[in-house]
């Protein structure tokens, strides 16, 4: 569902509506007495307004909703000290973990300034960005593993429209997948070619692994659709066998700052190198956040014709930007892209190549320039995309 830009500073009623409900009854498929946690930006009030009132109406049990705030943010780099910088509410997110371990659903609404901290000292959002990501691990390992159903939709935030639409007087930014899952899955390749221009990359894919798209059924036995929009596959690579260079094709928007331009060599399936034109101090801090960030937790497929895609709109924010392109992610796997993931145990996990991590962050390597070969365990070789669409 897209948003286009209004006259005014309103959103459509009508869509805003639709999306709440689309959220609750096809993103999280929420069931009768199940509460949910929403996060959000307070600028998405009219949103998570309408989210809560189409979980109660589908029968949720308590709904509760915790927000961020783009001044209050700023402040913490204006005022804060500067020991603050290495600490985060883990009360908070172990509260968070507490509540998926009892059944409750989590729903993301993302919307976020991409450009908030691009003037902050990047030391500053690397180690913030750190300190955040180790607290939330409890409840990011619950939502990765696919303990509980979960979605994240997109909120029109004017600061982040204002960047994705910038001459727009009030710019409002807002598959058969099934089918290519099956096929992936039953060609059991041993690991993916990308080539392309800045790109020579061999991406290795974990043993047991299994492509997915489009919704997924969570350990707790409901069918969810995690990402709306989605056009994406995508599966578990090795963590090991990742061998080659890569460039992005797109900006990656990490929490408050822009990274541009990046390339990355890996060996071993280490990222061993990595530069960026922008935003490059805060890519090494995220790399160095644990041994699992420099190795990638999934492979994504996209064709470049998908309908973001073909908007010609840069969203600046991931949860679009990523299904307008293929992608890689840096850090934790997601442990439902495994044969009978479910069963697996955390070990069993790492043995068959599954990456951990406190991070799990998508960038954007495809375009109408790339092509990607399917690699047998023989060696022979099968077209997947050619010039960024399915071969």
């Amino acid at each position: 569902m897209t948003f286009m830009p209004q006259s005014q500073n309103t959103v459509d009623p009508v869509k805003l509506e639709k999306l709440a409900e689309v959220a609750i009854k096809v993103g999280l498929q929420l069931q009768k007495g199940q509460d949910l946690v929403i996060t959000a930006p307070v600028v998405a009030l009219p949103l998570v307004r309408l989210i809560t009132k189409h979980a109660y109406q589908a029968g949720a049990g308590l709904v509760s909703a915790f927000y961020s705030d783009e001044e209050t943010t700023l402040a913490r780099y204006q005022y804060g000290s500067d020991e603050s910088f290495d600490r985060a509410s883990g009360w908070l997110y172990e509260g968070m973990a507490k509540a998926y371990a009892n059944g409750a659903a989590r729903l993301a609404v993302a919307g976020d300034n991409p450009m908030l901290l691009s003037e902050q000292d990047a030391g500053k959002v690397g180690r913030a960005n750190r300190a955040n990501s180790t607290a939330y691990k409890p409840a990011l390992e619950k939502i990765s593993n696919f303990d509980i159903n979960w979605n994240i939709v997109s909120y029109p935030n004017p600061s982040w429209a204002k960047v994705v639409f910038p001459d727009d007087p009030e710019p409002i930014a807002i598959a058969n997948l099934a089918k290519r899952s099956a096929w992936l899955n039953g060609e059991r390749f041993a690991s993916l070619h990308f080539q392309g221009p800045g790109t020579d990359l061999t991406v290795g894919l974990a043993d047991g692994h299994e492509w997915h798209g489009g919704a997924s059924t969570a350990k707790n036995g409901i069918t969810c659709n995690p990402n709306i929009p989605t056009e994406e596959v995508f599966t578990t690579p090795h963590a090991l066998r990742v061998e080659g260079h890569v460039s992005s094709t797109k900006p990656l928007s990490h929490q408050g700052t822009l990274i541009d331009n990046i390339q990355v060599r890996f060996e071993g399936g280490r990222i061993v190198e990595a530069k960026a034109s922008r935003g490059e101090e805060v890519l090494n801090k995220v790399l160095d956040t644990d041994e699992g960030a420099r190795r990638l937790g999934e492979v994504a497929l996209v064709p470049h014709s998908s309908p973001i895609s073909a908007s010609g709109i840069l969203f600046y924010n991931t949860l679009f930007d990523e299904n307008a392109s293929c992608h890689i992610a840096l850090g934790q796997c997601y442990s439902k892209c495994f044969l009978d993931g479910a069963t697996l145990s955390q070990e069993q996990i790492k043995a068959q190549g599954g990456n951990s991590s406190l991070i799990h962050i998508d960038w954007m390597i495809g375009s109408d320039k790339v092509d990607i070969d399917g690699l047998k365990p023989d060696g022979s070789r099968v077209p997947v995309m050619r010039q960024g669409e399915w071969a």
